[in-house]
């Protein structure tokens, strides 16, 4: 796909949401059904069951998915399909490019070891490497851009309000 493919199908989209603002918003779901066997939730991510449970840190066993991972993992998909986006309508090519992403947790927090230990990140890094005969002002740019743009980097960054729920149903599973 090259910058005029991509215009082609963003320009009547934004077009759409300028005209109708309400269009664009959209509720992205996720859900899981709670492991009968073990400290697990099994994660329906469209694709296949991810069997998210605790990290070894906590006591698990290391078999399942940690979301901590999981967590870094969205932000580097995001990250990494943002970066496309923004190089192609950029016209900045790229001849290959990873991403990786790293974030420092004090397991003491979610253990309830110690009260003044944070639960979750305290910090998370995300690096591209990419090889490119991009300038320097267009990779100042491409980063910029790609920061602005990704919604799980904007989502970690500003966080949303959030709230939590406990329903309680005879036939949880279903």
């Amino acid at each position: 796909m090259n910058a005029d493919d991509l215009r082609a199908i963003q320009t009547p989209l934004k077009a759409k949401y300028r005209e109708a603002p309400d269009a664009a918003v959209i509720t992205l779901k996720a859900s899981g059904k709670l492991d009968d066997a073990h400290i697990a939730c099994k994660v329906e991510t469209g694709r296949a069951i991810v069997e998210a449970g605790l990290h070894p840190a906590t006591g698990g066993d290391g078999t399942f998915a940690c979301s901590g991972d999981m967590l870094l993992e969205a932000l580097v998909a995001c990250a990494g399909v943002t970066l496309k986006a923004v190089a192609t309508a950029l016209g900045i090519e790229l001849r290959s490019g990873r991403v990786s992403a790293e974030g420092d947790l004090d397991f003491r927090g979610t253990l309830g070891v110690a009260k003044d230990a944070p639960v979750g990140f305290r910090e998370v890094r995300l690096k591209f490497d990419v090889a490119t005969d991009a300038s320097p002002e267009q990779l100042d740019k491409l980063l910029t851009l790609t920061e602005r743009y990704c919604v799980v980097f904007q989502t970690l960054n500003k966080p949303p309000k959030l709230s939590a729920r406990l329903d309680i149903s005879k036939a949880a599973g279903s």
